[in-house]
């Protein structure tokens, strides 16, 4: 482990944004100024009265640089990204649109994408999306016209070429900041660095993973993407989130492919008397671990249904405190 308590000159060596590019987005100005992010995901709600998205954003917008919409994760339905996008950009909060391929085709995501950008919208994050035979309404008919690579490709054209698939022009492309998705703890580790790079050649200039609770294996992870150099080449902000429960833990590790979680912290949540404060104890310390990274440019605060411990999470991890002595890392 590499420890950079000082400025990592490092973080300052990405790829320049494509000609011509006017950021609007917090994220992506944070990411290329060297601090170290901190981004959070809203669960959204079922239901559609807007006061539940701000209470859900109020915490999450006190330390959060972006808020992270979710797209009917999990093949469920809730109320939809662009809509809690749309309600956040209304607000002053700068989300991060997920898209999935899952439920909708080229024609209407392209359309969304111009939609979400004229709403204010400027990150998004492209994913390929779970199968709806995991969700609550397996009868659903699935799309999938689109995988993450070519949705990544798809909206980089977009905004580098003004055009659509079509060759058609777009009379004002969207300026966006393009993300993606990976995780790192999905055999066969070693080939995970070259998932990483597709997403990467396709457009990718931010990475959002999956939990991590497994340090040694995402060093391991980041070793391999520091030796592709990839680490120069795109921004990875790696995914946490405090677990509520040794059975909720056990649960992830046997359920939710990719989540690794190692032995003695499922030991420790089942020896607390206090599940809530050792989870969220375990999470600061994860945090605290993976800034130390070479390579690591921020954090994704995953709280389920709990976004009102992201904010202390963040406090007391010392993130802040750093960035407001203007340290970098």
């Amino acid at each position: 482990m590499t420890n950079t308590n000082s400025q990592n000159t490092d973080l300052l060596a990405y790829t320049k944004p494509p000609e011509g590019h006017v950021s609007h987005s917090r994220l992506e100005r944070v990411l290329r100024s060297g601090r170290f992010a901190v981004t959070a995901e809203l669960n959204p709600p079922d239901s559609a009265d807007a006061e539940d998205v701000y209470q859900a954003a109020q915490p999450l917008g006190e330390v959060a640089d972006a808020i992270n919409a979710t797209d009917a994760s999990g093949a469920n339905c809730h109320m939809s990204s662009i809509g809690i996008c749309a309600l956040l950009t209304r607000s002053g909060y700068s989300p991060v649109y997920q898209i999935s391929c899952r439920d909708r085709n080229r024609i209407a995501i392209q359309g969304d994408v111009l939609g979400a950008a004229a709403l204010g919208v400027s990150n998004v994050l492209c994913l390929t999306g779970d199968g709806v035979g995991v969700g609550d309404q397996p009868g659903a008919k699935p799309v999938f016209d689109f995988d993450s690579l070519s949705l990544l490709r798809t909206i980089r054209t977009m905004r580098d070429e003004g055009v659509f698939l079509s060759g058609r022009k777009i009379t004002r492309p969207p300026q966006l900041f393009l993300g993606a998705a990976e995780n790192p703890c999905i055999e066969p580790h070693e080939w995970r660095p070259d998932r990483l790079i597709k997403k990467i050649d396709a457009g990718a200039e931010f990475i959002q993973t999956n939990y991590i609770y497994d340090i040694p294996l995402f060093e391991a992870f980041m070793a391999r993407v520091r030796d592709a150099g990839a680490d120069k080449r795109v921004f990875i902000i790696a995914g946490v989130g405090p677990l509520a429960s040794a059975k909720a833990a056990r649960w992830m590790r046997s359920n939710v492919p990719g989540i690794h979680i190692p032995d003695h912290i499922i030991a420790r949540m089942e020896a607390t008397e206090n599940p809530s404060v050792t989870g969220k104890q375990i999470c600061i310390e994860l945090i605290q671990q993976l800034r130390k990274i070479k390579g690591v440019a921020g954090v994704h605060i995953m709280a389920y249904r709990r976004e009102q411990l992201v904010s202390s999470i963040v406090l007391d991890s010392g993130v802040l405190a750093e960035r407001r002595k203007g340290k970098a890392r």
